[in-house]
């Protein structure tokens, strides 16, 4: 393969950059709990993971009245800021960001976070200033929508058939195969399995974040 075959790489945030897939999962569940909701097993839970607030809320609580969605979104927001310092960057994150701005690419975050939770997140993670373009659930189409990576292309001037999107659920690959780029997954995020994955045909399944980045230094 030619070693620049990516000028632009986006990449999902919780699960695939941030260790943050135990923490939304067991948040999710409380806020079902606080409001009397059958409580989704982990694998519901985390599945919603990446998933604009809306499309997350009506597969974690299909019996919730979409009237009360806030008060659940509440509850949910409520825990997880509870949780404080539990989350923290994949070991190896950090330097993989750093070689790839040394290569000189492009480098965005495509993710289910609203434009304030990412925000905050950036900011206690030190990586204000990191990326290029971002884009949040809240700003536009949920995924599998390929918005997001549209939207980053044109802002950016980026042709997408020189794009990667990497994430570890299959909304993410969707997304990717939806607006033309190039599919990544990452199997230690935990969200969703590595066989439903690998079943959307990703151009590699990284195990750790030391794969991903020697797959992704040989290609830009």
């Amino acid at each position: 393969m030619p070693k620049t075959e990516f000028d632009l790489i986006v990449f999902d945030w919780d699960g695939t950059l941030m260790d943050s897939t135990p923490t939304i999962t067991r948040c999710i569940q409380a806020a079902c709990r606080d409001l009397d909701l059958p409580v989704p097993a982990d694998e519901v839970a985390s599945y919603v993971i990446g998933l604009g607030l809306r499309d997350a809320l009506q597969t974690a609580a299909p019996t919730l009245d979409p009237s009360q969605y806030p008060r659940l979104s509440e509850r949910y927001r409520f825990h997880y800021l509870l949780s404080g310092n539990e989350t923290v960057l994949f070991s190896g994150v950090r330097e993989m960001l750093a070689e790839l701005r040394e290569r000189g690419r492009f480098l965005a975050v495509a993710t289910g976070k609203s434009r304030v939770g990412l925000n905050r997140a950036l900011e206690a993670a030190g990586l204000l200033g990191t990326f290029d373009a971002t884009r949040c659930a809240d700003e536009t189409f949920s995924k599998p929508h390929p918005a997001m990576l549209q939207e980053i292309g044109r802002e950016l001037g980026q042709d997408l058939s020189r794009t990667v999107m990497i994430g570890d659920t299959t909304h993410d690959l969707q997304m990717a195969a939806n607006a033309g780029a190039a599919g990544v997954a990452v199997a230690y995020g935990g969200a969703h399995s590595l066989e439903a994955l690998r079943a959307l045909g990703p151009s590699y399944c990284a195990q750790s974040v030391d794969e991903l980045r020697a797959w992704l230094l040989e290609r830009v």
